[in-house]
């Protein structure tokens, strides 16, 4: 039975909880967990797909934002203690990788590293600070949501539901804008990254920063797309992945 904790945090796409490996995704700043909802049809049975309710929407809609984004990923690690018995792949897009890195960090000081860590369209964490972009106003935030997902002007055109939406946008937008990054210890997992090849706001060279912050294995997959490459990839995407959970499985770090 999960503990109030994990169901506060953790929402899971299958019935049952019996797999032992878990694929744990973090959503985009402003994301919600449907946008994984899927992702459990496309992956073999046998393995939990779950994603992180982040504070201040869907059913925590009036649970407070975190102050930081450690912050974040110190409750986020406390809500996947009871898990860390079973295999755990973690899977961050944009804003969920830094989210899912710091988690990886704290399960790994705990003992228990992630079986493998899965980064998409998002730059290293270890990078100057300096490269973050800054967002002055409301309107700042929704163009630039907007250059990246041309799909979300519909829900900032209706006042209801831009109201609804933009405050969590706005928190996560200042968690990634105050997030200092820096040097951390290694991973002691295998990180696997993805990027759109034609993402305005990471480059698939950026990406492979990411290898320097593991002592295992590194390996970058570039599909066709921009920021939001894995709505249109999802079909490419999967089977990647299963790959990756195929490998963890079976306790071997690289694949072919």
């Amino acid at each position: 039975m999960r503990s109030h904790v994990e169901e506060q945090w953790l929402r899971s796409f299958r019935d049952g909880d019996e797999g032992e490996t878990k694929l744990v995704c973090f959503p985009h700043a402003g994301g919600v967990t449907g946008a994984y909802r899927t992702w459990s049809t496309g992956l073999p049975s046998d393995i939990d797909v779950m994603a992180v309710r982040y504070p201040g929407r869907e059913e925590r809609f009036d649970d407070p934002f975190p102050p930081g984004l450690e912050d974040l990923a110190d409750d986020i690690a406390e809500a996947l203690a009871e898990l860390t018995q079973h295999r755990l792949v973690l899977f961050g897009h944009c804003m969920g990788g830094w989210v899912a890195y710091e988690v990886a960090l704290r399960l790994q000081q705990q003992g228990r590293p992630p079986a493998a860590l899965c980064v998409s369209g998002r730059r290293p964490p270890h990078e100057p600070a300096g490269s973050q972009m800054r967002y002055g106003s409301d309107e700042d935030i929704i163009a630039h949501a907007v250059s990246l997902d041309a799909g979300s002007s519909a829900v900032f055109e209706n006042p209801d539901l831009r109201e609804a939406v933009l405050p969590a946008i706005r928190a996560d937008y200042r968690l990634t804008e105050e997030y200092s990054g820096g040097p951390r210890p290694q991973l002691h997992c295998p990180i696997y990254g993805y990027a759109g090849e034609d993402d305005p706001e990471m480059s698939p060279e950026e990406m492979r920063g990411w290898a320097d912050i593991t002592d295992y294995s590194f390996r970058l997959r570039v599909l066709p797309g921009g920021h939001f490459y894995l709505k249109s990839e999802e079909a490419t995407l999967l089977p990647d992945l299963r790959k990756i959970l195929d490998s963890v499985k079976f306790d071997t770090a690289t694949f072919s």
